[in-house]
């Protein structure tokens, strides 16, 4: 990949508020960078959490686990529930959201209602979780997108039915943007004795979310995105009610409530939530989270939604305006910070702009570009204009 110094913007005359912090990710110095719908760009207090890590490990070794490294777990799960508004003991960590659902997933007794209801803009994660227990008796409903964008609640609640065990769905598609309503999406399932449970992956650290003002059971999200903390940490939130009630079926040692007591004889779930999480964490990826979330708590997120929704509209009118059509929901309220842009060659698309300097993403039949606080207006006018000037050819 050639550098592509000339290409980048610095922030203009009048940039949004939150653009200062743009210098703290050393990306932008070479790079348009607007793919954080896949991974975050590292900011360098995530490098500086993760390099007193490394620094610990070094110069202490593993008794660095009985003070600095386990106060880190608590720590990270203390703040990921107040990101979400949850309250203490309900909220688990894991390595993956894969894992963090599987984990509950593999707790839930469906025997009486066996229906899953999920939709078919769902990330395969969602719904893999419950084709892989087909054979177990669970039915899987997947209810339609009749534009491609997003899903009705009104198509979920006629999916609904006394058999349903569980909703599961998505906060934000993926692969569209569009945010689901999940206080109605919770009331549909509990309207009818069914769990609510939701994928946040893409909207955590981009659109303000409080779990028990809407209600979810269960909440997963990660890292690797918007909350600027790279891949291998996820966590799992299980509404504390609920806790007591699940029993998982992949246990593991960080799961037992005496694990230092190495009793080979008996199993003794946590209280809390800790009880879905398995085994030793990764450390690293726990401390680069912590770095990370101090631009979330920092910035806060409504501040960085204002800022992003104000990016993310000027990204599709532009995009308009250059003869384009993004696959995004028809109401500004609705929509993320990911534009989906419809191209013959997505793949290669891609290529041509990192070549020049500018890191976007695909997916099937779309160029996804997703602008972050720390991106300016610059940064999405220079990728739209060169997707404009190769659709024209």
């Amino acid at each position: 990949m050639t550098r592509a110094s000339g290409l980048v913007a610095t922030p203009r005359a009048g940039a949004h508020p939150l653009a200062r912090y743009r210098s703290e990710f050393p990306i932008f110095r070479d790079r348009v960078y607007l793919n954080t719908c896949s991974l975050g760009a590292l900011g360098d207090r995530t490098r500086r959490r993760l390099m007193a890590f490394v620094d610990e490990w070094q110069t202490r070794g593993a008794p660095a686990w009985y003070d600095a490294w386990w106060d880190a777990l608590a720590e990270l799960r203390d703040r990921y529930r107040r990101l979400l508004g949850a309250p203490p003991g309900t909220v688990a960590l894991a390595p993956s959201v894969s894992a963090a659902l599987a984990a509950v997933a593999g707790a839930l007794d469906l025997t009486q209602r066996p229906r899953v209801v999920v939709t078919a803009l769902d990330f395969p994660t969602v719904v893999y979780q419950w084709l892989s227990r087909q054979r177990q008796g669970v039915e899987l409903i997947v209810v339609p997108s009749p534009d491609g964008v997003s899903v009705p609640v009104e198509a979920i609640a006629a999916a609904v039915d006394e058999r349903t065990g569980v909703v599961a769905t998505s906060h934000v598609y993926y692969a569209t943007g569009a945010i689901q309503d999940l206080t109605s999406v919770a009331a549909t399932a509990h309207r009818c004795g069914a769990l609510c449970v939701i994928d946040a992956y893409q909207s955590v650290g981009q659109i303000p979310l409080d779990v028990q003002a809407a209600g979810v059971d269960v909440l997963v999200g990660g890292g690797l995105k918007w909350l600027l903390g790279g891949p291998g940490i996820a966590f799992a939130y299980v509404r504390e009610g609920l806790v007591p009630d699940l029993m998982p079926l992949g246990a593991g040692w960080f799961g037992q409530r005496d694990q230092f007591a190495f009793n080979p004889t008996s199993l003794v779930y946590h209280d809390d939530a800790r009880r879905f999480e398995s085994g030793t964490p990764a450390l690293a990826a726990v401390h680069a989270q912590l770095g990370g979330l101090e631009y979330l708590e920092e910035l806060t997120v409504p501040r960085i939604r204002a800022v992003t929704a104000a990016l993310t509209e000027a990204l599709v009118a532009r995009a308009r305006d250059a003869g384009l059509t993004p696959h995004v929901a028809s109401a500004a309220a609705a929509r993320s910070a990911i534009v989906p842009i419809p191209v013959a060659d997505p793949a290669a698309a891609v290529r041509r702009l990192a070549a020049e300097g500018i890191v976007v993403d695909a997916r099937p039949g779309h160029v996804r570009v997703s602008p972050f606080f720390y991106n300016v207006a610059e940064d999405h006018e220079r990728a739209i204009d060169r997707l404009a000037a190769r659709a024209a050819h």
